[in-house]
């Protein structure tokens, strides 16, 4: 168990001895306290619980005695904070950091293969998708095909960060015309809203992107990187733009191809959202679902023809940290992911 997600309203996580105990009130017995869950502690690696759920300092203390990191989500999904494990100080590592993040002749190279893989596996998903259909790409498929290993050329050749984020929003807005083609007519994507997400598509790709981001934020403290300083997404207050960076080429392979397979396998249907402030949203029961799937993609072990090795794509995202940090020595060490 990798994972626990503790959405249940009002239930409490408390420690006894190497476990933490989930209570709360049982339909059956709604008068008193009801043993929900049982996880043993040494079977854990992250904790996740809802804004509405308790934990006491004991089980807390135990979680980062442990360096599992937990993390707080909101009513509506959206990322809130986290505790994370003290680690060693990187002094050295952040100086050197501050340093490159500053200087254009390394961004623009780091954002370059960041964006060129994320195009990359945008077209990849595409080219499975068609093939799933049986009888190859049609002639849509094939002129999106085309026209994104163009921009993929195009970017090689880009001068400045604007050049590089017009070629990814013109890139993504061609994508998810033509991924949105593959959705069941019960689900129409028009085109991606995050604040708020305007239908249950836009939902399930903003909490899947929740759920990889505090991963991402969690991967760069471990290894001690600064989350807030990017290459690609500007340095600004407010948000870890790092982990933004280093989280673009797992959304169209992970995120939106998990979205994606939510509804067209019918995990997911219409009872499983709702509507509040002005947007569509993953309800209690929907979120738990989303997050089951989203624990068994991220472990499940696959041969990187890439890498030459069996590997998870949680080994993956955390792998990004590592060669991050590897390149504020050596630029040349930092290769994105690229999907099969």
């Amino acid at each position: 168990m990798p994972t626990a997600a503790i959405l249940t309203p009002d239930s409490r996580v408390r420690l006894h001895r190497e476990h933490l105990e989930v209570v709360g009130r049982d339909e059956s017995s709604p008068d008193a306290d009801t043993l929900l869950r049982e996880i043993p502690l040494r079977d854990l690696e992250r904790l996740i619980l809802s804004e509405s759920v308790q934990i006491t300092s004991q089980a807390m203390g135990a979680a980062l005695r442990r360096d599992i990191p937990v993390v707080w989500l909101g009513h509506s999904g959206q990322f809130l904070g986290s505790f994370m494990p003290a680690t060693p100080a990187h002094g050295r590592a952040r100086l050197e950091q501050y340093r490159r993040t500053s200087d254009p002749a390394f961004c623009l190279p780091a954002a370059g293969r960041i964006l060129a893989a994320k195009l990359y596996n945008q077209r990849r998903i595409l080219q499975r998708l068609a093939a799933n259909r049986g009888d190859g790409p049609d002639a849509e498929t094939k002129a999106t095909l085309d026209w994104l290993e163009g921009i993929l050329a195009e970017l090689a050749r880009a001068r400045d960060l604007a050049e590089l984020l017009g070629y990814e929003g013109t890139a993504a807005a061609r994508y998810f015309r033509h991924w949105a083609t593959f959705l069941p007519e019960a689900f129409p994507f028009e085109r991606r809203s995050t604040r708020p997400p305007h239908n249950a598509v836009n939902a399930c790709i903003s909490f899947g992107a929740t759920l990889v981001y505090y991963e991402t934020v969690a991967a760069c403290h471990v290894h001690g990187l600064d989350a807030s300083l990017g290459c690609l997404h500007a340095t600004e207050d407010g948000r870890w733009s790092l982990a933004l960076d280093l989280m673009e080429p797992f959304r169209p392979c992970f995120v939106e191809a998990l979205a994606l397979d939510c509804f067209s396998h019918q995990i997911l249907n219409a009872t499983h959202f709702e509507a509040r402030n002005g947007g569509c949203y993953l309800n209690e029961e929907g979120r738990r679902k989303f997050i089951l799937q989203y624990e068994r993609r991220m472990e499940r072990q696959f041969l990187s023809e890439h890498t030459g090795h069996r590997t998870t794509l949680r080994q993956q995202l955390d792998q990004q940290a590592v060669l991050f940090k590897a390149s504020l020595q050596d630029p040349a060490r930092f290769e994105p992911f690229l999907m099969n």
